[in-house]
């Protein structure tokens, strides 16, 4: 199916809704939770559970602890992890803005998705686990072509949200190096279909840096081969700007 450009008619004020996502997205980085202010995730002793309430003992007034939980990827077991939030962070101390390229309708497609019976689950590479996969789970197929060739895409699903993570020619020159993220919108359209297929929209004016993009405490899945566009989306945000160069964390 080739992709097909929303007019921008359908929206009332495109530009303006756009403008108000990027405000908004900012405020979320910059947040007490937001990625910026992440300074460590903490993994610990196989076994071992996290007790974030124990763990602020000791910190800094406004820090909030959190946990997380994976999966190994070799022996299957979950792993569990505490997280560190500071609203002083240096991320947040230095940080200017995020880049981005001006709104272009052109890159807002509709596309087809078909759900896949079952859990199927496909491999992720991470950015922070030396080459080694995990498992995520792909509910369906997102078929479009784009200038000419055909991609049939996997977006993983992230807490009942379609995600797609994906690659281009620009990463590592004008934007974040390893991919960008998008989420997916469904349209409402031809969800009653007998195959289930349905009409989603692929809007990469918002497509946005990765949260490993602003600290360096993240896992960030990479776009599999078959999420990697051969031409550049110029469209979304492009790399975040620090003065003085991106902070490490603990």
């Amino acid at each position: 199916m080739s992709h097909r450009a929303v007019p921008d008619q359908l929206f009332s004020d495109p530009v303006g809704e756009w403008e108000a996502w990027r405000v908004e997205r900012q405020r979320s980085l910059m947040s007490a939770t937001g990625n910026l202010a992440l300074v460590e995730t903490r993994w610990l002793p196989r076994g071992e559970r996290p007790d974030p309430e124990a763990a602020r003992h000791g910190q800094e007034p406004g820090v909030t602890v959190t946990t997380v939980e994976r999966t190994d990827p070799i022996t299957g077991e979950s792993e569990h992890a505490l997280r560190f939030w500071d609203p002083r962070s240096p991320a947040i101390a230095t940080f200017e803005r995020t880049d981005a390229f001006p709104y272009d309708p052109s890159w807002v497609l509709d596309a087809t998705y078909t759900p896949v019976p079952g859990a199927r689950k496909v491999a992720f590479e991470h950015i922070r686990d030396n080459g080694g996969t995990r498992d995520l789970v792909v509910p369906g197929d997102i078929a479009l072509t784009v200038d000419g060739r055909d991609y049939r895409l996997s977006a993983f699903d992230d807490n009942g949200v379609l995600l797609l993570v994906f690659g281009d020619p620009t990463n590592g020159d004008t934007t974040y190096g390893a991919g960008r993220f998008l989420f997916v919108t469904p349209t409402g359209e031809g969800a009653d279909t007998p195959t289930g297929e349905a009409t989603v929209r692929l809007d990469f004016n918002r497509a946005f840096v990765p949260p490993c993009g602003f600290s360096d405490q993240y896992n960030c899945p990479m776009p599999p081969l078959q999420n990697r566009f051969h031409l550049p989306i110029t469209a979304g945000e492009k790399r975040p700007v620090f003065s003085g160069g991106i902070p490490q964390q603990h």
